[in-house]
């Protein structure tokens, strides 16, 4: 097992550089948010309001962010004994609902405007420069938030705003340029309809993979079949189950089982502990693994599984 300083000292360094990473974002989105909601009033676009309304919750998704990395730096507790890292997966979960409910909102503004045709005015020109303005500063707040989404759901979970963001702005930049050329004023609310089911398939993913963790399923990336076997290799070791596996938060995985050996095997327990614990951690990056030993079976007390799961077997 990766000894827990280690872990505490990686995931400190990681925390650190998402709280960086997310206070450059928040600068950069907040900035401009206020410059496109008035480019959008005064141009009358439904796509650049709908930019500007998103910029606001992009801006509260990466507070929300910024929060949850600093609530899960608390120490862990005795009631609390894997600290409050799921306030991380919590609030990527909160911020992919919440591009729903924007998803929603543009959804109803854009057909609500289809409906009624010549109600539409918008000045395309100006929709044009704060299109092209805003899809710079997306594209910056998502080269900064983009290595920390690659190991942290909460840094994914402001990343998706920003990037359905840049969508918003690739759809006003479209929409102006068609306005301009051509007068078409329905090509913004066409445009910010399909903005929207862009955002609810980007944002399904990240759903998916929260839930995931929240209902204490095993790790998707963990093949407990193959690690099983790994570990019934080991000389000493005849059988492994009551095996349970499961995500706390990005980069913390959890696996605990009972290890049946072979009576007659004269080997330090310790050392054999040792030989299972390196193969948890360092072949399947398992953080906290926590293994019994049990000698005949028949004394082994609690209630489990008597084999570790087959490959095609059902969740």
């Amino acid at each position: 097992m990766t000894p827990a300083h280690n872990h505490n000292d990686h995931n400190a360094e990681l925390r650190t550089s998402n709280r960086r990473s997310l206070i450059i974002a928040l600068a950069l989105i907040s900035g401009f948010m206020t410059a496109e909601l008035i480019g959008g009033i005064i141009s009358g676009s439904l796509a650049l309001l709908a930019d500007a309304g998103h910029m606001l919750t992009d801006a509260g998704a990466i507070a929300l962010a910024l929060l949850a990395v600093w609530i899960s730096a608390k120490p862990e507790t005795v009631t609390r004994t894997y600290g409050y890292h799921r306030a991380e997966v919590l609030a990527a979960l909160l911020n992919a609902l919440s591009l729903w409910a924007i998803a929603g909102w543009i959804i109803w503004e854009a057909i609500a405007r289809l409906l009624n045709p010549n109600a539409i005015q918008i000045q395309g020109a100006l929709m044009l420069t704060v299109g092209a303005i805003g899809l710079g500063i997306n594209i910056a707040a998502a080269l900064v938030l983009r290595n920390g989404a690659k190991q942290n759901l909460n840094v994914e979970g402001a990343l998706k705003h920003v990037l359905a963001d840049t969508m918003g702005s690739i759809g006003v930049i479209l929409s102006g340029l068609i306005i301009i050329t051509t007068g078409w004023n329905l090509i913004d609310p066409i445009l910010s309809l399909c903005i929207a089911l862009l955002i609810l398939i980007s944002s399904w993913r990240l759903i998916r993979k929260t839930l995931t963790i929240l209902q204490g399923k095993a790790p998707q990336h963990l093949d407990l079949h193959a690690l099983c076997q790994d570990l019934e290799k080991v000389p000493g070791v005849t059988q492994i189950h009551d095996i349970h596996a499961l995500t706390i938060t990005s980069n913390y995985d959890v696996l605990t089982a009972h290890i049946l050996i072979d009576p007659s095997h004269q080997e330090d327990p310790k050392a054999l502990l040792n030989n299972l614990r390196h193969i948890t951690s360092q072949k399947y990056a398992i953080h906290h693994t926590t293994l019994q030993i049990c000698h005949p079976k028949n004394q082994c007390p609690e209630n489990h599984p008597p084999t570790h799961p087959h490959p095609h077997q059902n969740p």
